[in-house]
């Protein structure tokens, strides 16, 4: 039986962190990119597959490509704050910027 190991790498965007691998789509926070567009991740944390490489913070070199496939706005939270016996009620809503992406290559000299 032979194991088949797909290289992945876990990148910081945004102030996240995500595991990704070619071919996947994530939603970042916004990126100042028009869709159709290519972005390059430079922080790369860590890239696995057969061998790993741990960065220290990151890995020297390596990048992940990916291109734009829309901009868009998440779904409305409700954010509801109250103080009780004090008649103090107040309702907000909020709506996150996103850019989803579509992961195309992950390089590392």
């Amino acid at each position: 039986m032979v194991s088949r190991c797909n290289m992945y790498a876990v990148i910081r965007t945004g102030g996240k962190q995500y595991k990704v691998e070619e071919g996947d789509i994530l939603h970042v926070e916004k990126l100042e990119a028009e869709k159709g567009d290519s972005v390059t991740f430079d922080e790369v944390l860590l890239i696995g597959g057969e061998d790993y490489t741990i960065g220290t913070p990151t890995v020297n070199g390596a990048k992940v490509s990916a291109s734009v496939v829309r901009q868009f706005r998440d779904k409305k939270i409700i954010v509801f704050k109250i103080k009780r016996r004090k008649r103090y009620r107040k309702t907000q809503g909020h709506r996150q910027y996103l850019t989803e992406v579509r992961i195309t290559g992950i390089t590392k000299d």
